[in-house]
């Protein structure tokens, strides 16, 4: 077991987050290993992030070491943790 109490899953201390792209109605978050993670901006959980100007989409940052990514004109952001755990976005 790792450090998280899961077996074998995703060391969340290593993985950050590195940039954001918008497409065909998803958010996907790039990350340092080389995986994507998309989400549907329908989600409830996006809520906030669909109902924003595509400006304030585009304005973006990652947080530092890359553990989440945040709007500052939305207060609002996506910690890479809640991409990668298995249970769903509540």
């Amino acid at each position: 077991m790792d450090g998280s109490g899961r077996e074998g899953g995703d060391d969340l201390t290593t993985v950050a987050a590195t940039g954001v792209r918008f497409a065909e109605g998803k958010v996907s978050i790039a990350l340092s290993d080389g995986r994507e993670v998309s989400l549907p901006l329908e989600h409830p959980y996006l809520s906030w992030l669909k109902a924003a100007t595509p400006e304030q989409q585009a304005n973006w940052q990652v947080e530092p070491h890359g553990f989440a990514v945040y709007w500052p004109d939305l207060d609002d952001g996506i910690e890479v943790a809640h991409l990668l755990w298995p249970d769903p976005l509540a």
